[in-house]
């Protein structure tokens, strides 16, 4: 970490002497602590008979630099993601250590026109496909360009290319880390007074062995739809759908689909009511035995962990090429000063039949996997200082252990606290 501070220190001090030299141009340091304790009794997957709750505290540290003027945007952030007591008092180093989460620059080549290159977070809409993942303390970024187009002020549309490696060789290397290879994307944002248009199109890469001859190559498959929100006083609303193509990760054919409708009431100033459901189609347990076609749609570089339930049984590095899901929520919130509290209800089912074979025939079981409720206190300490508690407990079926393992018994909840500090150290515009 040491080495972070250095650098960051050096950032500092050279924007620090650099304020004066340009007419315009803005210079920002800024940083990030967040410790949060977690109690998981069933978090992520039901969990067995006779095993103990885990207890831990994680915590993330950013140190972050921006300077932007007429010409050119650059911006810095370096973390540290730990686990209190993962390492002994008098350390050498750390178990994660350091790492750098952005550091990208934009070139502006004109009002309507800039190049935004390095590691960076990509974020669109709702986070569903594109997110930062904020939830994790490493969260997520990704080594891109991005052509970024403005052609009128209620208008965006950015261009999105990638292409990774394992590093720098000098003949053809199979890329063999839990990531894509590559992918290009188009997408678009019209704001259009009440209701907003976006976009997406994305052609997304994964590497495959194909044993016909041994060798690496990449399967594409393509993700194309939609998205509508209106906003309009008290009442708000989104709508997507999205369609996926092409061919999945084991090079089988894709075809799977997604939608999700939703719908907001601001009851009072304080108040609101919502209600939505959100579908990810699945494949039949028996069809994917078989070698059928992949039905499951899959939400790639999204941050799930906002949807579909707090406990992260979904999506969030498990339950990808499954039966799909459906859920029915139904948010309740209350904000008043610096408090707020939100109250979210999940009532979930596969979008695919869940089918066990038990040697000579196949059962089936029913769809519905159970409902998860959430709940979370938040306090706003200052502008820079957040307090924030929440507790989730899963009511799971039968078909839930048939999916998960574990015991739909058990009283499978989890609870969590978290302080976070965002100070802003120096800010001149």
């Amino acid at each position: 970490m040491k080495r972070a501070i250095y650098l960051i220190t050096i950032i500092m001090l050279s924007l620090w002497f650099s304020i004066g030299t340009t007419t315009a141009q803005e210079v920002k340091i800024s940083g990030e602590l967040r410790p949060r304790y977690e109690m998981r009794h069933g978090y992520k997957t039901l969990i067995p008979d006779d095993i103990k709750a885990a207890n831990f505290i994680s915590q993330r540290t950013r140190l972050n630099a921006f300077y932007g003027n007429s010409n050119y945007k650059f911006f810095l952030s370096i973390q540290d993601v730990r686990v209190w007591g993962d390492v002994k008092q008098l350390n050498k180093n750390d178990v994660y250590g350091p790492s750098i989460h952005q550091a990208w620059g934009e070139a502006i080549i004109s009002d309507k026109f800039s190049i935004k290159v390095g590691r960076q977070e990509i974020v669109y809409d709702d986070q569903r496909i594109f997110g930062s993942v904020g939830w994790a303390q490493q969260a997520r970024s990704h080594d891109a360009a991005l052509l970024k187009f403005k052609p009128a002020t209620n208008h965006k549309i950015d261009v999105g290319l990638a292409y990774n490696a394992v590093g720098e060789t000098l003949y053809k290397t199979d890329y063999d880390l839990n990531s894509y290879k590559t992918f290009q994307y188009v997408w678009y944002h019209g704001s259009f007074d009440k209701i907003g248009i976006s976009f997406l199109a994305l052609n997304n890469g994964l590497t495959y062995m194909d044993n016909a001859d041994s060798s690496q190559k990449v399967a594409f498959s393509q993700t194309i739809g939609p998205r509508f929100t209106y906003k309009g006083g008290a009442l708000s609303g989104n709508a997507a759908f999205y369609y996926q193509g092409g061919k999945d990760g084991n090079n089988n054919t894709l075809a799977a689909m997604y939608f999700s409708v939703a719908a907001g009431y601001k009851i009072t100033d304080n108040f609101s009511v919502g209600a939505g459901v959100e579908y990810l189609s699945g494949t039949d347990s028996k069809e994917k035995a078989e070698g059928g076609d992949n039905k499951s749609f899959t939400p790639f570089y999204g941050t799930n962990h906002k949807f579909n339930g707090w406990m992260d049984y979904f999506y969030v590095g498990n339950h990808g090429g499954n039966v799909g899901l459906m859920d029915i929520f139904i948010p309740l919130k209350y904000k008043k000063d610096k408090f707020s509290v939100a109250l979210i209800p999940h009532i979930l089912s596969t979008a695919a039949t869940i089918s066990v074979h038990n040697g000579t025939e196949w059962k089936d079981y029913s769809n519905g996997l159970g409902t998860e409720v959430d709940l979370v206190f938040g306090y706003a300490v200052s502008k820079e200082v957040n307090l924030q508690a929440g507790y989730s407990q899963m009511f799971a079926t039968e078909t839930m252990q048939v999916l998960k393992g574990g015991n739909y018994e058990n009283t499978n909840n989890w609870a969590w606290v978290m302080l976070t500090f965002k100070p802003v150290f120096f800010e001149s515009k």
